[in-house]
C-alpha cells in the first residue's frame, strides 16, 4: 500500500494546482479537521470512483495549507463526505459515514435499535386519497411480537395522523423516533374501519435472525424447500447451513427462495448460499468476481463456489475460527427467486452469479439495481480495525468494487425485471403468512412449478403504491465485514 500521508502529524508535503484557496471559512478544531483528513485520505484512497472525482485527485493541492482550508471549507464530516461522491443520488446512490460505528457493525450481526418489524408498502386505497400501510413481517422477541402485531396487519393512522396522499412522509417517524404509535384498522371493500387496537412502541436492541422461516412444501410427487431469508449476516451461516440440510436430507426437487425484504449483506455469506443452492458446482468454480479501483487491484478476487463455511461471533463479528461443512444440493437445476424493490445487492448477487449455471426464475417485482459493495473503512493509519483513532467513532461505508458473474456480466443497475410478475402490495388486504401457498408470490412460484391454480382470489384491483419514504439504515447493501477482511487479507 502506498504511504498515507496525515498533515495533521508529518511534515509538509507537496502536492499540485488546486483552485481551493478560499478562506471564508471558521477554522475546526484539531479533532474536526481529524476527522475530516479521514474522510479525504479514505476516500481518496478506496472510493472506487476516486479517478472521476476532481476533489480526490492525487495531485489536487499545493501544500499542507491548501489542503487544511480545503477540509475547513466544510461545515460537517457528512458536509465533505457527500462533496466528495460521484454524481451523489445519480451513480453513486449507496456511499454513506455514520458517527458511530459500533452501531454499523452491530447491524452487520442483526443487532439495531429497533421496534422489531419491517414496513411493508403504503397503497392508496381510495380516490379520496386514503392511504394504509401493511405490516410485511415481524421478527421474534421484539416490541412489535410482544405487543402481538403480525404479518399482514393494516394501519392507518401512525402518532394520531391518518394517513392519506398528502401526510404519508409521517410514516418516516418509524425510522427518526424512539417510540411511534400504531392505529390499526381492517377494510371490506372501500370501508375503512378501525380496529379499536393501538400500540405504543419503544425501540429496544433487537437481534434479527435473518433465516426468517423455512419448510418443506409437497405438492404432488414434488418436494419444494422454501426459505424466507431477510439478510446476508455472516453471524447466521450456521443456522442458514442447518436449512440446507433439512432441505438435503427430504431430497427436495425445488427450492424456492424468497428475498422479497433482503437489502442484501455479506460477499461471503452470499457465495455460501449459492453453494447450497447449486451443489454440482465445483470448489474452482467461479461465483462471483469483485473489481477494486485501481490502487487495490490487489483486492481483486474471485470468490468460488464453497465446501466449508466459516462461523463468525454474534457479539463481536470475529471469526471464530470454526468451519462447517457446507450442505450442497446436487438434485436442483433451477431456483425460484422471489423479488421486490427492496430485494437488493448481495440478494441481486444470487440472481447473477447462479444463472450461468442453472435456471433462476425470478417472481415478484422488479429488484432494487445495485451492482456494486463496500467496505467499511475507519480512522486508522490503514482504514482497518486496527490502531482507529480514539477520540472518535466515524466510519465510512463506500462504494469500493464492483461485482461480476463468472461471465463478466454485472450489468443490472435498472434491476432485474421478473419472470412472474406479482405485485404485493396489490393484496394488502389479503397478506397471507410466509408458507401459506396461497401467499401471492409463492403461489405463483408453485403454480409454476406444478401447474396447480392456486387456491386465491381473483386478479386484484389496481392500486397505486405511494412512494417517497425514507430507507431503512444500513438496509441496501453489499459488503466485506471487517472480520472477513482481517480473516482472509489485511487492507
Amino acid at each position: 500500500m502506498k504511504k498515507i500521508f496525515y498533515f495533521l502529524l508529518s511534515s509538509a508535503v507537496l502536492w499540485s494546482c488546486s483552485g481551493d484557496d478560499d478562506a471564508n471559512f471558521t477554522p475546526k478544531t484539531s479533532e474536526e479537521l481529524e476527522i475530516h483528513d479521514f474522510v479525504w485520505k479514505g476516500l481518496n484512497e478506496w472510493y472506487f470512483w476516486q479517478k472521476d472525482v476532481d476533489k480526490l485527485g492525487d495531485n489536487k493541492f499545493t501544500s499542507n495549507k491548501d489542503y487544511e482550508n480545503f477540509l475547513n471549507k466544510y461545515d460537517s464530516p457528512e458536509e465533505l463526505f457527500d462533496g466528495l461522491l460521484y454524481q451523489k443520488d445519480q451513480v453513486d446512490r449507496f456511499s454513506w459515514i455514520v458517527d458511530d460505528y459500533e452501531e454499523l457493525l452491530g447491524s452487520f450481526r442483526g443487532e439495531s435499535e429497533s421496534f422489531g418489524f419491517q414496513i411493508g408498502d403504503l397503497v392508496q386505497i381510495s380516490d379520496d386519497g386514503t392511504v394504509i400501510m401493511y405490516i410485511a413481517y415481524v421478527v421474534p422477541n421484539s416490541p412489535a411480537s410482544e405487543a402481538g402485531i403480525k404479518r399482514g396487519d393494516i394501519v392507518y393512522k401512525i402518532d394520531d395522523v391518518e394517513l392519506n396522499t398528502s401526510n404519508f412522509q409521517v410514516v418516516n417517524n418509524y425510522y427518526n423516533n424512539s417510540s411511534i404509535k400504531l392505529s390499526f384498522a381492517t377494510v371490506q371493500g372501500d370501508v375503512l374501519t378501525p380496529t379499536g387496537n393501538t400500540q405504543i412502541l419503544h425501540t429496544r436492541t433487537v437481534l434479527e435472525n435473518p433465516v426468517r422461516h423455512s419448510e418443506i412444501i409437497t405438492l404432488g410427487d414434488k418436494k419444494i424447500g422454501y426459505l424466507v431469508y431477510n439478510g446476508f449476516n455472516n453471524t447466521y451461516n450456521g443456522e442458514l447451513n442447518d436449512v440446507f440440510a433439512d432441505f438435503k436430507t427430504a431430497n427436495i426437487d425445488e427450492l424456492v427462495l424468497d428475498l422479497r425484504y433482503n437489502g442484501g449483506g455479506s460477499v461471503e455469506t452470499c457465495t455460501y448460499l449459492a453453494s447450497m443452492i447449486y451443489g454440482k458446482a465445483s470448489a474452482s468454480d467461479t461465483f462471483a468476481e469483485s473489481i477494486f479501483n485501481d490502487k487495490n487491484t490487489r483486492q481483486n478476487s474471485k470468490d468460488t463456489f464453497a465446501d466449508k463455511a466459516r462461523i463468525f461471533n454474534k457479539t463481536t463479528g470475529n471469526d471464530t475460527g470454526d468451519k462447517v461443512d457446507i450442505n450442497r444440493i446436487s438434485s436442483l437445476n433451477r431456483v425460484y427467486v422471489l423479488t421486490s424493490n427492496d430485494t437488493a445487492s448481495a440478494s441481486e448477487m444470487i440472481i447473477n452469479g447462479l444463472s450461468p449455471y442453472m435456471e433462476v426464475v425470478v417472481v415478484g417485482d422488479t429488484t432494487y439495481g445495485k451492482n456494486v459493495g463496500s467496505i467499511t473503512l475507519f480512522d486508522s493509519p490503514t482504514f482497518d480495525t486496527r490502531n482507529i483513532n480514539p477520540n472518535h467513532l466515524y466510519a465510512m461505508q463506500p462504494i469500493t468494487f464492483t461485482i461480476y458473474n463468472k461471465d463478466g456480466e454485472s450489468d443490472y443497475i435498472q434491476g432485474f425485471t421478473p419472470d412472474i410478475q406479482v405485485l404485493e402490495y396489490e393484496y394488502w388486504d389479503d397478506i397471507k403468512a410466509f408458507g401459506d401457498i396461497d401467499e401471492a408470490l409463492l403461489a405463483a412460484a408453485l403454480q409454476d412449478i406444478s401447474g396447480i391454480q392456486a387456491k386465491r382470489a381473483p386478479q386484484p384491483r389496481q392500486y397505486a403504491k405511494v412512494k417517497g419514504l425514507k430507507e431503512r439504515p444500513f438496509s441496501k447493501e453489499m459488503y466485506i465485514t471487517p472480520g472477513e477482511m482481517q480473516s482472509n487479507k489485511a487492507l
